[in-house]
């Protein structure tokens, strides 16, 4: 699969926001685990990001959500703490991708504000306006545009999405946190995972592993604040000679607690053997 690039800012009538809503079209086309809705209006039917940080009944009810598909799917009602990991990490992966794909794709970085995405709790959905706020380097088309900030290199983007996705989810991490039992670092490494296997999951969808296995490792190379660990991937040799890329998760998922046979294939429970049967499996 291949995804159009390059092609947003073609035209006199092109914004920085409508430049930014044709990559998030395009990636969510794209990215079938991602349930993103892209609006040309804020929403006011659903909470957004900071309303979660702030009120008490909004987060609950975006745990009880949760905890609610998990009955529907898994046939058993979840502890509190795992109905709140899962919730968390469902937004985590989402939003973080939300940002994360633009940089992988077009070299962009938008900022995204918690009260710019609106959560649809019942459907486990997200729904975004583009903004105008993106950071780009200074030969991208869009660098002259209103709202655009340019930077000087590749790392100092990489910075920028660092710094972007902290800044958005950081709140959401301390207000979630005593209801999944989690203390900072294994919140923290949470979010370094959704980060990582977000990229590493669109690089698959668009049969482009290796890339996506690279750019990952790039963004993260080791602990970098607030985020407690690297990407840390690494190579399993399997049967053929082939080597697949794997990584162990920094903070658990939870998973495991849903489906005791199903732990997801980068848990600290699963040996690589398990692994490389799974990944061949799917092969």
């Amino acid at each position: 699969m291949t995804m159009a690039t390059g092609t947003a800012t073609a035209g006199p009538a092109v914004t920085a926001a409508s430049a930014l809503a044709r990559t998030y079209l395009d990636l969510v086309a794209s990215c079938e685990a991602l349930n993103v809705r892209i609006a040309s209006v804020a929403p006011e039917a659903h909470p957004d990001g900071a309303e979660l940080t702030r009120s008490e009944k909004a987060l609950d009810a975006f745990i009880d959500a949760e905890a609610a598909r998990i009955r529907e799917h898994h046939g058993h009602a979840p502890r509190r703490d795992v109905a709140a990991s899962r919730a968390l990490h469902g937004y985590l992966w989402s939003v973080s991708l939300l940002m994360s794909g633009p940089w992988y794709l077009e070299r962009r970085v938008p900022r995204i504000a918690p009260q710019d995405v609106r959560i649809d709790v019942a459907a486990a959905a997200f729904e975004i306006v583009p903004g105008s706020d993106f950071a780009c380097l200074s030969d991208d088309p869009a660098a002259g545009m209103p709202g655009v900030r340019v930077v000087a290199h590749e790392e100092a983007l990489r910075a920028e999405l660092r710094a972007a996705v902290a800044d958005h989810v950081g709140p959401l991490l301390a207000a979630v946190g005593p209801r999944a039992r989690r203390r900072p670092r294994a919140l923290w490494g949470m979010a370094a995972d959704d980060l990582v296997s977000g990229i590493w999951y669109l690089g698959r969808v668009l049969d482009q592993e290796d890339r996506a296995v690279q750019a990952a490792t790039e963004l993260l190379p080791r602990g970098i604040r607030p985020f407690p660990g690297g990407a840390d991937f690494r190579r399993l040799a399997g049967r053929d000679g082939r080597r697949y890329p794997t990584r162990t998760r920094l903070g658990c998922c939870m998973y495991y607690t849903l489906e005791a046979a199903q732990a997801c294939s980068t848990c600290p429970r699963i040996c690589d053997q398990e692994r490389l049967c799974r990944l061949e499996g799917e092969g």
